[in-house]
């Protein structure tokens, strides 16, 4: 009986205790805003409320109860990590992980060779192999 429950917003979320991300690309986007706990920041990201972009990570600073929106992700080009104790990081699972869940309709990781070495085909494409 589900009743009465509410989803933990973190289970969308990968954790990586004391790092956060610094953008090196000038023109990828960050917003902060003192929030009381991670899940609040999760959900905001979750739900890209008050974000001119696409919410990707977030780092949440235990010190100052900071969340800080990331429009962008570790394996992102122009980012590079920083080890802060401050810092926790979380990254939304379905832009970092490397695997197909169900059907793969919301995967957006960036696999796109098979094991063996094969460009994978587009969703949307019956060529070169119908589905």
């Amino acid at each position: 009986d589900g009743k009465g429950k509410r989803r933990n917003p973190l289970h969308d979320f990968k954790k990586t205790g004391e790092l956060m991300l610094i953008k090196v690309n000038k023109t990828l986007e960050v917003k902060t805003k003192l929030l009381n706990t991670t899940e609040q920041c999760a959900k905001r990201c979750s739900r890209n409320k008050g974000l001119s972009f696409t919410c990707k990570a977030f780092a949440y600073d235990r010190v100052t109860k900071r969340c800080h929106w990331l429009s962008f992700n570790s394996l992102t080009n122009g980012v590079r990590k920083k080890q802060d104790h401050a810092f926790d990081l979380y990254e939304k699972k379905d832009y970092v992980r490397n695997c197909i869940i169900g059907k793969g309709a919301d995967y957006k990781g960036t696999i796109s060779v098979t094991k063996s070495g094969i460009q994978c085909q587009a969703w949307n494409s019956m060529i070169p192999h119908e589905h």
